[in-house]
């Protein structure tokens, strides 16, 4: 192995291995289907970004870009709300193989996916994810904004917001 590190755009060759990913990361209640993630690359594959290391898929960010301010549920099985001139950067799997975590490799892709955003002229990018989380996004600038409306999974969720 060399390590060949590349960050690129997620393509429908990719979705068993993205598929894959997800249910590691991802309790069964939380986790994208297969056929969600299908959908996701087929409809927003600009903005679905993933590490590839030696082949291999390790960490990816996706979520489709919308006029509504707020992340909801629906969006999660919802891929055609997606506006690719929506004002907000919406993100749901924000996810790194556990073998490969505390690597910076998700911070690779979310600078990769705030640079994206910045440079098609977004008002910010909003994402939700559990209290322990918080933290890990506040360094990229993004703020809490209490307890999301989401029940995604039965599960807290805080959303997070970083405004351009």
């Amino acid at each position: 192995m060399n390590n060949k590190i590349i960050i690129r755009h997620a393509v429908l060759q990719d979705l068993e291995m993205i598929s894959e990913l997800e249910n590691v990361c991802f309790p069964k209640s939380e986790a994208a289907t297969k056929k969600d993630l299908y959908h996701r690359i087929q409809v927003f594959s600009e903005n679905f970004w993933i590490v590839e290391l030696d082949g291999r898929i390790i960490s990816m960010i996706n979520g489709m870009v919308t006029d509504i301010p707020n992340l909801t549920d629906e969006m999660y099985e919802n891929a055609d709300m997606h506006n690719k001139n929506g004002a907000w950067q919406m993100l749901f799997s924000v996810v790194t193989h556990p073998n490969f975590q505390k690597n910076g490799y998700a911070g690779l892709l979310m600078n990769q996916a705030i640079q994206d955003s910045v440079k098609a002229e977004r008002k910010g990018i909003v994402l939700t994810c559990k209290e322990k989380l918080i933290g890990f996004y506040e360094k990229f600038g993004f703020v809490n904004e209490g307890i999301s409306a989401s029940i995604h999974g039965n599960t807290v969720w805080y959303q997070m917001r970083k405004t351009f």
